[in-house]
């Protein structure tokens, strides 16, 4: 295969730090962007040096000349662009969350397995080097069972109701935006699904939630407590408990550095790789290696993983009452 030719979806701030790590990338090409405005889409060719600028997605995913399309849109678009870009044989990259819901999630999985096109959540923490090395020292008993995983996300927005986080119409919520982290890390980490899960949330004044607590209980002794927010500096930290020790980690979700302590608080391993760019570059090289070797998913981030963490989603905004407007049609 010659160089794999991406296409963007989109000219947001995660749109151009996912072009900035794929332009670092030899066996690729950013070969075409869209958005909704040709003035926004022109603008974003010229930075990223790349050939084809389309007002409008639809005749991006419909060029030939696209092998994989990068969709980093609103959430409420996730499910449309995606199932256009299946309906043409395109693979996808789609930035989490996946969709709004596990009803959505599944529609597009069974429409990639059905045209046999490659899909993937770009849940870039899973493939950053840090994590995959954590993975290994708790696959490795270095810390025993584990016992407790804590991670949280969160910082402090100002409200505004027209901003995506605030927006119902939008897919608004810290729950969608930032808890799909510690959910997704929690349950890669483990490797198993929960057995039970209790949350709670304040939700503000546009009726998402602004800061919510989720505890997932495995029956064979591990608790996951978790918390996401965008009304308070809850920052990014996780920390994985084991019979052991445990492990430390700053700022999770991009993480480079990772510290193994025994019980007597003793750092016996550590590991640090600083990123060659900004860590979105893992997650473009295993589309590209996934492509190359003709897989449909990535065993890393495989498509029954993110419907997974989509269902605990669901649950916890079911106990909460939170639906979306989208939903009720």
């Amino acid at each position: 295969m010659n160089k794999i030719r991406w296409g963007i979806l989109g000219t947001g701030s995660i749109a151009t730090q996912f072009s900035s790590a794929l332009k670092a990338l030899e066996d690729c090409t950013l070969a075409a962007v869209a958005s909704r405005s040709a003035e926004r889409a022109e603008k974003f060719a010229k930075e990223f040096q790349i050939e084809k600028a389309y007002a409008g997605y639809e005749a991006l995913i419909k060029d030939p000349d696209i092998d994989v399309v990068y969709i980093g849109l609103h959430h409420t678009e996730h499910k449309k662009e995606a199932k256009l870009c299946l309906e043409h044989k395109k693979a996808v990259l789609c930035e989490k969350p996946f969709t709004l819901n596990s009803r959505d999630t599944k529609e597009l999985i069974d429409l990639a397995k059905e045209n046999k096109v490659f899909l993937m959540e770009a849940m870039w923490t899973k493939f950053l080097p840090a994590t995959q090395r954590i993975k290994k020292w708790i696959d490795e008993g270095k810390i025993g069972k584990v016992l407790h995983i804590r991670a949280s996300f969160g910082f402090r927005f100002e409200f505004d109701y027209n901003h995506r986080l605030f927006n119902p119409d939008l897919g608004g919520g810290a729950l969608l935006d930032l808890g799909v982290y510690p959910i997704t890390y929690a349950t890669f980490l483990l490797n198993r699904l929960p057995d039970k899960i209790y949350s709670s949330a304040i939700m503000g004044k546009s009726g998402v939630d602004e800061q919510n607590v989720i505890l997932l209980h495995y029956n064979d002794g591990a608790l996951a407590d978790l918390s996401s927010a965008f009304c308070a500096q809850i920052g990014s930290d996780a920390v994985i408990l084991g019979e052991k020790g445990y492990i430390k980690v700053k700022e999770f979700f991009k993480a480079d550095t990772a510290y193994l302590y025994d019980n007597n608080h003793q750092c016996i391993d550590s590991f640090k790789k600083p990123h060659i760019v900004n860590g979105y570059e893992y997650e473009a090289a295993e589309v590209n290696r996934c492509l190359r070797e003709g897989l449909l998913e990535s065993p890393i981030n495989p498509l029954q993983s993110t419907l997974d963490v989509m269902n605990i989603m669901d649950e916890i905004r079911m106990q909460w009452g939170l639906v979306y407007p989208q939903e009720l049609k």
